[in-house]
Parts: C-alpha cells; sequence; structure tokens
C-alpha cells in the first residue's frame, strides 16, 4: 500500500477567534459540574436498561411478541449506548479520569466490538480529518457506495440512493463481522494501518473474543434457554440488528456528508487550504439541535459542530456550547449549519443520487 502523508492544516493567525471562544466555553459552560453528572447517571442507566432488556428476553422470550419486543429494544439501546456512553469515553470525555474510560470501553468488547480499533478508526482517522479523501475511514468504507469524489466509479452506483435503504440497516452487523476483520487484517485500501504501524497481538485475541463472547449470551444462549424455534430467535436478533441500526444511521448520514458537503483535498505536500477549526467547522452539520428527544438520542451527533471543536467535552455540555459557536460564526462570518433531521437525511440521499453518476465538468470546475 502507498506511503501517503499525512494532511497538514494552515497554522492559525495571532487573531485565531477559536482561542477566545474556547476560553469563553472553559469559563461559563465547562464550570456547571451537574452536566458532568449527568452524563455518568445517563450513561451508567443506558447500560442497565440494556441488560435488563437482555433479562427480559430470557424470562418473557417464549412469548414470540416479547422476545421480538425485547430484542429491538435492546437493539435501539445498544445504538443509543454507542452513540452517547461509548463515545463519550472514547474521547476520554465521560469520567474525569483517563482509566476510568479505559475501563467503562471494556464494557464495549461485550457488544462484540474492539475498542482499541474503534478509537484508531474513528479519532485518529475521522476526527484528525473527516471528510479528507483516503484517510477519513467513517466516510470510505466499502465501494458499495460512493462518496468521496476520488473513488471508483461503478454502474451500480446509480442506484446507490434507491439500494442504500436496505443495506444501512445492516450497519452493526456490518461493522462487527466484515469491517473489523478488514480493518485488522486486510491489505487493500487498509485505513487503519495508515496510522498504526503495528497491531498489537492482544488486540487480535480480543476481537476473537467479543465476538463469541457476544454470540453466546445474545444468540446462543436465548436459543439454548427458550423453548423457541433456532429460527425465531435468530431472526430476533436480526431484528435488533435492524431496528437499532436504522435509528443509528441517521446520525451518520447527517453530520457530513449532505448534498453541499465539502472533501477538502490535500496538495502533493500533504497540505490542507485551511486551519484545524475553519476546517471541521466547513466539514461538519448540526442537526435537529433544539429537539430534547434527538439530543438524548443521539448526543454529540446532534450538536456535532460543538462536538467536533470540543470533542473532549462531554455530550451533555453541548446544547450550551452551540449558542456561542453560532455566536462566532455570526460575528466573524463562519460557516454553519444546522436543519431538521428529515432535511439532513433527504438530503444525504440526495447526494447518493449525485455521486452515482458522473461528475460534470462544467459543475464542478474540474478536468
Amino acid at each position: 500500500m502507498e506511503k501517503l502523508k499525512r494532511p497538514v492544516y494552515v497554522k492559525p493567525g495571532a487573531d485565531d477567534f477559536f482561542k477566545k471562544m474556547r476560553l469563553e466555553v472553559n469559563e461559563t459552560v465547562l464550570k456547571n459540574s451537574s452536566l458532568y453528572v449527568l452524563n455518568v447517571v445517563k450513561s451508567l442507566g443506558l447500560l442497565a436498561v440494556f441488560f435488563l432488556f437482555y433479562a427480559c428476553i430470557l424470562i418473557f422470550g417464549n412469548q414470540t411478541p416479547l422476545l421480538f419486543l425485547f430484542y429491538i429494544l435492546s437493539g435501539i439501546t445498544m445504538i443509543v449506548l454507542f452513540i452517547n456512553a461509548f463515545h463519550d469515553a472514547a474521547h476520554g470525555a465521560l469520567f474525569k479520569k483517563p482509566k476510568h474510560n479505559e475501563w467503562f470501553l471494556y464494557v464495549l468488547e461485550l457488544f462484540g466490538s474492539n475498542h482499541w480499533l474503534w478509537m484508531r478508526r474513528h479519532i485518529s482517522l475521522h476526527h484528525a480529518y473527516p471528510n479528507v479523501p483516503d484517510w477519513d475511514i467513517d466516510i470510505k468504507q466499502s465501494d458499495i457506495i460512493r462518496i468521496f469524489p476520488n473513488s471508483p466509479l461503478f454502474n451500480y452506483h446509480k442506484y446507490q440512493h434507491i439500494y442504500m435503504w436496505f443495506i444501512y440497516p445492516l450497519y452493526s452487523l456490518n461493522w462487527l463481522y466484515i469491517r473489523d476483520f478488514k480493518d485488522f487484517f486486510g491489505t487493500k485500501d487498509n485505513y487503519v494501518k495508515r496510522v498504526v504501524d503495528k497491531i498489537p497481538r492482544q488486540e487480535v485475541y480480543r476481537l476473537f473474543a467479543a465476538k463469541i463472547i457476544n454470540l453466546i449470551y445474545l444468540l446462543f444462549i436465548p436459543m439454548m434457554l427458550l423453548s423457541q424455534p433456532w429460527y425465531m430467535v435468530l431472526f430476533a436478533w436480526l431484528s435488533m440488528h435492524l431496528c437499532g441500526s436504522a435509528i443509528g444511521v441517521v446520525a451518520l448520514v447527517s453530520t457530513h456528508v449532505d448534498e453541499d458537503a465539502h472533501f477538502p483535498h490535500t496538495d502533493e505536500d500533504g497540505n490542507l487550504s485551511d486551519t484545524w477549526v475553519m476546517h471541521q467547522m466547513i466539514v461538519t452539520k448540526d442537526f435537529s439541535t433544539e429537539s430534547k428527544l434527538a439530543n438524548f438520542l443521539y448526543g454529540g451527533f446532534t450538536h456535532h459542530v460543538a462536538h467536533h471543536l470540543f470533542p473532549a467535552v462531554g455530550h451533555t455540555y453541548y446544547p450550551y456550547i452551540t449558542p456561542i459557536i453560532r455566536r462566532y460564526a455570526e460575528e466573524y462570518n463562519l460557516p454553519y449549519t444546522s436543519y431538521p433531521f428529515y432535511h439532513a437525511v433527504r438530503s444525504h440521499f440526495r447526494m447518493l443520487r449525485d455521486k452515482g453518476v458522473k461528475e460534470n465538468i462544467l459543475i464542478t470546475g474540474e478536468i
């Protein structure tokens, strides 16, 4: 695999607005310790609710409607846990002590994932270089979908705005049972290996152990303990992933990849054209920031600009940081976008439609 130069941002000037913004956030919002407590209580509460629903699968699962109900509720809770609690812990933003965040992330292994790998993907690649072709792994995942302008265009991409409605609900299954293995062992377009020289052997062991443990308690134990046919439990387990992914994918498509998305390229020396802060604001969008339900479900994704500018801050602080960002955006004429989730989802699929056909050079200006 070719050796790429890591992207380099423009250095901020002496009048950098972000210094003032960060100081204001630190002196006002971050002094509210009750928001820290709220985040911890919410995260631990979600974890308890997940295992409560799992217990209900074992207790009430002999009734088919309840079997599917509690599997689906488990799937939704699982995704909300990922988006809120585990996401914050990965950024060191859930607990005050780093070791407590690390301990909490080991719980992620019970859900079949590998937190070491996820942190490399999400923090070292996506957060470091959002929307940058050849670096943002959260956008470039498979040739099934074409988002980056420099990705190869295949004939079937003209239908991606249609078939992705059916593929997105498979997101968690793909993550746990395909993508993790590709990132550990794959050689083609392996973005992780651009930031990691060698994958620790113990992480390989943890990878397989997490998958096995997850399948044992979520699938095989219910199969053995319940009087349901094995295929009925399997279908309920699949419904858990399908429904959970359908909820989670709203966050994935609403924050970086709409029809007005920017995908900044580096020059031949790896240089980007903006500062780190300006880049984050250009490529990141908010959605449904005023919705209490959306904020509860999606945590740092509804206030995603705040999350990218202050990734080490818990998501419960973001509703109070976003008004500050909006004020600075208006004062300094900075890019800032926020829209309802339905507009964000609709715009994403319009983008898929546009990226599924050959770009018009009269529109893109590229030859």
